[in-house]
């Protein structure tokens, strides 16, 4: 499913190339669903990066996780293979996303996946 999904997001070109700087997205309503239980997840995904030649255009990124509202699966794969897909398309210098899902059984979970380019 990632292949497909990835192709959804879309870029565009970054016009401060020679600069580092920070862009953060927040998406404060994330869904998935548990693949043991068939329940909703829900979670707030952080997303860091450190642009080189491109950046993430925001609507396509939407469209994309919005994909996830009826996949079911594990916080840490959901969390590592929308950061192996954000690292694709952009190539960043650096790429963190933070998942922070919402409890359940009293137990909240977070997870943080990093993506370096090597230099």
């Amino acid at each position: 499913m990632s292949a497909a999904l990835r192709d959804m997001l879309e870029t565009f070109a970054n016009q401060f190339p020679q600069r580092d700087y920070t862009i953060e997205i927040v998406c404060p309503e994330f869904t998935s669903v548990c693949p043991k239980t068939g329940q909703p997840d829900f979670g707030k995904l952080t997303i860091t990066y450190v642009p080189d030649q491109r950046c993430v255009e925001l609507k396509s990124l939407k469209l994309y996780l919005q994909q996830y509202r009826n996949e079911g699966i594990f916080y840490e794969h959901v969390t590592n293979r929308i950061l192996d897909d954000l690292a694709a398309v952009l190539q960043p210098r650096q790429l963190r996303l933070a998942a922070a899902f919402s409890p359940r059984g009293g137990i909240t979970t977070t997870v943080t996946a990093q993506y370096q380019r090597a230099q």
